[in-house]
C-alpha cells in the first residue's frame, strides 16, 4: 500500500462535447475501472485512484468512475478531491443519487453539516427505500440541530469557564472503588495555614495504566484533577514552545496516535517511558477514531502533571470540538464520564501549544506551512490560540496543511489549509534559520516519510490505522546535537469487543 498522498483529480483537458470515445476506449476504461474496484476492495486505495484516473482519462463521460474515485479519496482523507469528483459526476448526470451520497459524505467529513444534510435529503427523495441513507439523514439533521442549539446558548456562556462548575470536594471516592488513588500530602501556606492536596506520582501512573489495559476507568475525581492540572500547565505555555534537550537526554517525537491506546503504550514499552533523561513530544491528534482516546489523553496529561519538562504536547486538527463531535471523542467522554468533562477537555485543548522548536533547528507542527511567505517564528508565538481554530489563517494552516511534491502552493486535498511544495519548505526554514520541518497528520505505509529533499519529515504513530490500513507506526528519536533516527513498530492486539469509531458508530459506514 502506498502512502496516502493523493494526487488531485486529473484535468482531462478535453471538453466532453469535443472528445470522441471509441468502443475500444470504452472497453479499456471499463476494464481499468474493474481492476481499480479490486484494489479498492483490498484497501489499496492509491492504486485504485490511479486506475480510476486512467479510466476517466480514457472515457470522461461515465459518472460512476468519478463516484468510485470519490470514495477512494474519502478513504485516504482527501475529502476536497472527493467533493470535486462528486460535483463532476453530478455535472454529467444530475439525477445520479450515488454522487449526492458521495458529496454528502465528503461534506460531512469536512464538517459542512448543512451541505451534507441537503445532499442526504436529496438521496432519500430519489431513493426512498434506502434505509441507510435515511439513517444518515437523521443523524446529520441531529448534528445540525444540536449545533444551532449550541450556537444559541453560546452567548450566555461567553467568558465563563467550565472550571467554575467543577467541585472536586463533592466527588467522593467510594469505599468500594478498587482503582488507582492519587496520593496526598500536607502543604503549608505563607499565612501558616495547612492544606491536604493530591499530587501525581509514578505509582499512580503505573496503576492507572494497568487499569486502562484491563479496560477499567479511574474515578472521576482523579480524572478531573488530572485534566485541571494539565490545563493550568498548558495555559502558562506560549503558542510556540522552545525545547532544549539536555546533553545526557534524548527526545522522542511521535505523530498521531488517534485513540489507539494499546499501540500508544507499546511505544513506551519499546522505547522507554518518559523520564528526566528521555523526553517525549506528541505532535497532535491524540483523540478520535480509535476508541481508547480517553485513556491516551489522561495518560499524557498525567505525565505532564508529574514532570512538565519530560513530555510536550502539540495541538492537532482533531483537538477541536467539531472533529470530536464527528469522530468519536465527545461520544466516548460522555459514555465514560459526562458532558461536563468533555467541555473541560475542550477548554484544555484550546490551551495546547501549536508548535515546538527543538534545539533551535527542528520545527515541529501537526499539519504544515502557510499560504503566505516570510512567516516567522515570532508570528507563531503571537497567535492567540485560546479558541476553536478558525477556517483560515496561520493557526488553521498549522493544524491542517500538507506537503506536495510539486513546487508552489495549492488547495489542500482535505478542503482545509493548503498544500505546500519543496520550495515553500526551503524558504520557510531558511527564513527562520531552521534545518528541518517535522509534521504528522497523514498516515504512511512505513509510519514515516521523508520529502522535500529531506527537509520535510512526516511521522505517524498509529499502526494499522482504524484497524484496517495495515500500515506501520513510527517515531523519531532526536539527540542533543539535533541528529535523529527513525524507529518503526507494528500494531499490537487490543480488545476485540471495542472497535475503531465505536463512539461515533452512526458514522462508521461514512467511509471515514
Amino acid at each position: 500500500m502506498t502512502s496516502f498522498c493523493a494526487n488531485p483529480p486529473a484535468d482531462e483537458g478535453i471538453a466532453p462535447s469535443r472528445k470522441v470515445v471509441t468502443d475500444e476506449q470504452r472497453e479499456t476504461a471499463e476494464n481499468l475501472k474493474n481492476e481499480a474496484n479490486g484494489y479498492f476492495k483490498n484497501a489499496k486505495y492509491e492504486d485504485a485512484i490511479r486506475l480510476y484516473t486512467e479510466a476517466i482519462e480514457m472515457n470522461p463521460f461515465v459518472p460512476a468512475y468519478y463516484c468510485n474515485r470519490a470514495i477512494a479519496y474519502i478513504r485516504t482523507e482527501a475529502h476536497g478531491y472527493a467533493l470535486m469528483d462528486a460535483d463532476k459526476a453530478l455535472e454529467l448526470d444530475p439525477n445520479f443519487a450515488k454522487a449526492y451520497y458521495r458529496r454528502a459524505t465528503a461534506n460531512m467529513a469536512m464538517l459542512r453539516f448543512k451541505d451534507s444534510f441537503k445532499d442526504f435529503r436529496t438521496v432519500v427523495k430519489r431513493v426512498p427505500k434506502d434505509a441507510e441513507a435515511r439513517r444518515k439523514l437523521a443523524e446529520c439533521e441531529k448534528i445540525v440541530r444540536r449545533m444551532e442549539f449550541e450556537k444559541a446558548i453560546e452567548f450566555d456562556e461567553a467568558g465563563r469557564s467550565v472550571v467554575d462548575q467543577i467541585d472536586l470536594t463533592s466527588m467522593k471516592v467510594e469505599d468500594d472503588y478498587d482503582g488507582a488513588r492519587l496520593p496526598t500530602r500536607s502543604v503549608t501556606h505563607d499565612d501558616g495555614s495547612t492544606e491536604t492536596v493530591e499530587y501525581m506520582d509514578k505509582s499512580f501512573l503505573r496503576d492507572m495504566i494497568q487499569r486502562f489495559k484491563d479496560q477499567k476507568m479511574i474515578h472521576k475525581r482523579f480524572a478531573y484533577q488530572i485534566i485541571l492540572e494539565a490545563k493550568r500547565i498548558f495555559t502558562e505555555c506560549p503558542s510556540l514552545v522552545d525545547v532544549r534537550i539536555p546533553q545526557d537526554a534524548t527526545m522522542t517525537v511521535c505523530g498521531d496516535v488517534h485513540g489507539q491506546f494499546y499501540d500508544f503504550i507499546h511505544i513506551f514499552e519499546l522505547n522507554g517511558y518518559p523520564t528526566a533523561d528521555h523526553w517525549y513530544l506528541f505532535n497532535g491528534d491524540f483523540v478520535d477514531r480509535g476508541s481508547f482516546s480517553l485513556e491516551i489523553i489522561l495518560t499524557l496529561f498525567a505525565y505532564k502533571w508529574l514532570n512538565p519538562t519530560t513530555i510536550y504536547l502539540a495541538r492537532g486538527n482533531h483537538e477541536t470540538n467539531n472533529m470530536n463531535k464527528v469522530y468519536g471523542f465527545e461520544g466516548e467522554v460522555k459514555a465514560k464520564f459526562s458532558n461536563l468533562m468533555f467541555k473541560l477537555f475542550a477548554e484544555t485543548f484550546n490551551a495546547l501549544p501549536l508548535a515546538h522548536v527543538i534545539q533551535d533547528k527542528i520545527f515541529v507542527v501537526h499539519g504544515g506551512l502557510f499560504s503566505q511567505d516570510q512567516v516567522t517564528l515570532d508570528d507563531i508565538r503571537k497567535i492567540n490560540r485560546f479558541s476553536q481554530p478558525p477556517s483560515e489563517g496561520l493557526m488553521c494552516e498549522l493544524l491542517w496543511s500538507d506537503p506536495r511534491p510539486q513546487p508552489g502552493r495549492g488547495p489542500n486535498k482535505r478542503g482545509v489549509g493548503i498544500e505546500f511544495g519543496p520550495d515553500i519548505t526551503e524558504a520557510f526554514l531558511k527564513h527562520n534559520n531552521l534545518d528541518v520541518l517535522v509534521r504528522s497528520h497523514e498516515v504512511k505505509d512505513e509510519g514515516y516519510a521523508v520529502e522535500h529533499n529531506g527537509k520535510c519529515l512526516t511521522v505517524f504513530s498509529a499502526p494499522n490505522y482504524c484497524d484496517r490500513m495495515d500500515n506501520k507506526g513510527a517515531f523519531l528519536n532526536v539527540t542533543p546535537d539535533a541528529k535523529y533516527e527513525w524507529q518503526q513498530f507494528s500494531a499490537v492486539p487490543h480488545p476485540t469487543n471495542v472497535k475503531a469509531m465505536q463512539y461515533a458508530s452512526q458514522f462508521n459506514s461514512f467511509g471515514f
